[in-house]
């Protein structure tokens, strides 16, 4: 890292970062889920390079989105609980684009001030740096949501459901923007109702981002006949087998995923409209789309719903790094880093070539998207550095009900072990590559104390070098 902000290519891309809440990776069509269609992620996935093993290493609303914005983990920027406020004198990943020269843009839930409810107002000091922003702080009513932000600062209602209205706002937006910094008839040609008179003398590459409460409760699936979620009825899902069967617990899952599964195909549905939105403006082949989610939901498995808890459900997301063109300006495939939160701004900034900001801890995975060719693409920086495990953590008591309600650490590595740990005491110990659903716990198993150990001590340094406190338990076995 520098300190000071390097921009190593005269015409960087532009970012745009698309997430929902709560979407665990396991509920997407190319992921293998039977239950849902997500054909938009799926060409994401297809034609751009997937992080399969990505992880919420923070896997509630705002530490992780805390994490998201600086790059720090959570009990570096005190952001450790919903709700809690991002510090503002904490810099973000777009006051780094801002300094590269980019228009930054957010637009839909923001959940980093301290607020829990749908009027909470974010004044614009605490908008994290970002030029243009129109959200809201917290809202658990798709059907009926309010932002406020840069065009009007009174709540204002949305019309119709909440992931297609923000979507609205995102391409309109754009639109204004990409017509009004190009400059001539072609440059300006597909953006609607706009004209090279209305354009400016030089375009302005942009870092936006949307993101929208769905999938998150509660689980109702959208009323709009062209969202793109198709009927479901409960008793023909398949269920992750390690949901148990019994009849209260299982019916509540059946009845949950209905509507998270119909959430995801209108994001999906959603994620087509941007796509074309973008081809358009003509700037789809100038643009790294970034799909992502803030962490996954239980339904039902091991018997809880929700988040915050070291199981798959909850930690594994959907992370795709995508540019239209294919292998035109990018590699497409697939990776097994263990791609954790504050990876994904550094990241997101080596896309364009410009260096992370000094206090960014996360890693800069770019150079494994971006093509050898590519103008933009400067190598790996830190390539005996690349991490082998990521480190997860819940930091204060959660008490939701049918969730985990003791602080835990954790480490998922690259080769697929998970460990993790409750204050003084070993919990779970895991061969996710072969066991993905978790069903075999080897923490008590002194066939697997040598992984256990390697574990334990991934552990130990996570915690020592990030300056995170928590008390280990003795794992020796008895003499």
């Amino acid at each position: 890292m520098s300190d000071r902000l390097t921009l190593r290519t005269p015409r960087p891309p532009n970012v745009l970062w698309v997430f929902g809440d709560q979407h665990r990776a396991h509920a997407t069509s190319y992921r293998g889920d039977r239950n849902v269609f997500t054909p938009n992620i799926d060409n994401l996935a297809r034609e751009g390079m997937r992080f399969d093993a990505a992880v919420a290493g923070a896997p509630w609303c705002t530490p992780f989105r805390g994490a998201l914005l600086t790059g720090r983990y959570p009990h570096q920027t005190g952001v450790t609980r919903t709700p809690s406020p991002l510090p503002p004198d904490i810099p973000t990943v777009a006051h780094a684009f801002d300094a590269a020269g980019y228009h930054t843009a957010y637009v839909g839930k923001w959940h980093l001030d301290g607020g829990n409810f749908p009027t909470h107002h974010v004044p614009p000091e605490r908008r994290g740096g970002f030029r243009y922003w129109m959200g809201y702080e917290n809202n658990n009513n798709q059907h009926e949501c309010y932002v406020h932000g840069t065009d009007a600062e009174a709540p204002q209602r949305l019309p119709g459901y909440e992931t297609d209205a923000l979507s609205d706002l995102l391409i309109e937006h754009l639109r204004r923007h990409v017509g009004a910094t190009r400059t001539g008839a072609e440059a300006v040609g597909g953006v609607e109702g706009l004209s090279p008179a209305t354009a400016g003398p030089e375009y302005r590459p942009f870092f936006a981002v949307l993101s929208v409460q769905p999938p998150h409760g509660p689980n109702v699936t959208p009323t709009n006949p062209a969202s793109g979620a198709r009927r479901i009825h409960p008793a023909d899902l398949e269920l992750r087998r390690n949901v148990p069967l019994i009849p209260g617990l299982e019916r509540r899952a059946r009845f949950d995923l209905v509507g998270y599964y119909a959430m995801i195909e209108n994001l999906d549905y959603n994620i087509g409209r941007i796509r074309t939105a973008l081809t358009g403006m003509g700037v789809d082949r100038d643009t790294y789309v970034v799909f992502f989610s803030d962490h996954g939901d239980m339904m039902g498995s091991h018997g809880q719903f929700g988040k915050s808890t070291p199981w798959e459900e909850a930690i594994r997301v959907p992370f795709i790094v995508h540019r239209a063109g294919g292998d035109y300006n990018m590699r497409v495939g697939g990776i097994d880093a263990p791609l954790n939160h504050v990876d994904i701004a550094p990241t997101s900034l080596g896309l364009c070539g410009i260096d992370a900001p000094e206090g960014m801890v996360g890693y800069d995975y770019s150079a494994h998207c971006i093509r050898l060719d590519a103008p933009e693409y400067h190598g790996d920086s830190q390539p005996d550095a690349e991490p082998r495990s990521a480190y997860l953590q819940q930091i204060p008591p959660k008490l939701h009900r049918h969730t985990t309600s003791q602080p835990w650490r954790g480490v998922v590595t690259r080769d697929g072990w998970k460990y993790a740990c409750t204050p003084g005491s070993d919990w779970m110990l895991f061969d996710t590559a072969n066991d993905p659903c978790e069903q075999a716990n080897y923490v008590f198993d002194a066939a697997f104390q040598e992984q256990k150990e390697r574990c334990h001590g991934l552990l130990t340094e996570w915690i020592a070098s990030t300056g995170d406190r928590f008390a280990l338990p003795d794992i020796a076995l008895p003499a």
